[in-house]
């Protein structure tokens, strides 16, 4: 059994936004996840309450998009790929 890795490239503009200070992790909305998954996600992985989590779930059904947490380019990169691996939408701004 193999184990394949697979290397990332980033684009000159990619490395240069990384740069800014702060970077968001923004939830976006979708026609998949279930309110109590995405409370769940917040709870396990950002540490939220669940009223908390349930804030940022009407946040995102109303206006289609929530961020969610703060922080440098890299550590937002490495929820993102965690949140996505749960099936969430996300992105880093």
């Amino acid at each position: 059994m193999s184990t394949e890795t697979k290397e990332e490239t980033f684009t000159l503009e990619e490395i240069l936004t990384s740069l800014k200070t702060v970077h968001r992790l923004i939830l976006w909305n979708d026609d998949v996840n279930t309110f109590e998954h995405v409370i769940w996600c917040m709870m396990k992985y950002l540490d939220y309450s669940e009223t908390q989590g349930e804030k940022i779930a009407w946040e995102v059904h109303n206006k289609g998009k929530c961020a969610v947490l703060e922080g440098s380019f890299i550590e937002m990169e490495v929820y993102r790929k965690i949140l996505q691996q749960e099936g969430l939408t996300v992105s880093v701004d």
